[in-house]
């Protein structure tokens, strides 16, 4: 997998923890970048584990599913990217709270945005991916974008939430189109 398309998965399984780090920051009321901080760290963490827990497990089962790997990997980010697409058309009717983000929250939070790169780690075992250099992109990225969200959020509001998800979900499935186009053109 070429650097830019790592980076591209990078964004587009970050976009579900930036949707969520933009709420974050509008309850922040105090030391927004120590709190931007903490999310970032703690989502850039989750980001980054999740495919390599992933990849392990797909790792174990690649010579059964070598032969349709990139029918499995379609069909995953295809999933991955439904769902975040129906998340952010369905929209949400939870309000934040006001004050400080909680830290058992925020782990459930950093969880839940992470399943979907548990799944992209899969798929990255059925392509043979690098893991190391992915994982710490996916981190990195997750990181970065998160600590922006947060500052965002804070100072804008929530008004990029569907739209930041509506890209992450369209940026899974062109890559899963793309994955099943290179082998099936093989």
């Amino acid at each position: 997998m070429s650097i830019v398309n790592l980076l591209v998965v990078a964004v587009g399984v970050s976009a579900d923890a930036f949707a969520v780090s933009l709420a974050q920051g509008v309850r922040v009321r105090r030391r927004i970048h120590r709190d931007a901080l903490l999310v970032a760290v703690t989502f850039g963490l989750f980001q980054a584990l999740m495919p390599l827990i992933g990849w392990m497990l797909g790792a174990q089962f690649s010579a059964f599913i070598s032969p349709v790997d990139h029918w499995v990997a379609f069909g995953i980010l295809l999933l991955i990217g439904a769902q975040m697409l129906w998340e952010a058309f369905r929209g949400g009717d939870e309000e934040p709270a006001e004050g400080r983000i909680r830290t058992r929250q925020l782990l459930v939070l950093a969880i839940a945005t992470s399943i979907d790169a548990l799944a992209v780690g899969l798929t990255f075992a059925f392509l043979d991916v690098a893991i190391l250099p992915a994982v710490a992109a996916i981190g990195v990225v997750t990181a970065a974008l998160t600590y922006i969200g947060v500052v965002l959020g804070h100072r804008v509001g929530t008004r990029f939430q569907k739209p930041a998800e509506i890209v992450g979900g369209l940026v899974l499935i062109g890559i899963g189109v793309k994955v099943l186009v290179e082998h099936l053109a093989v």
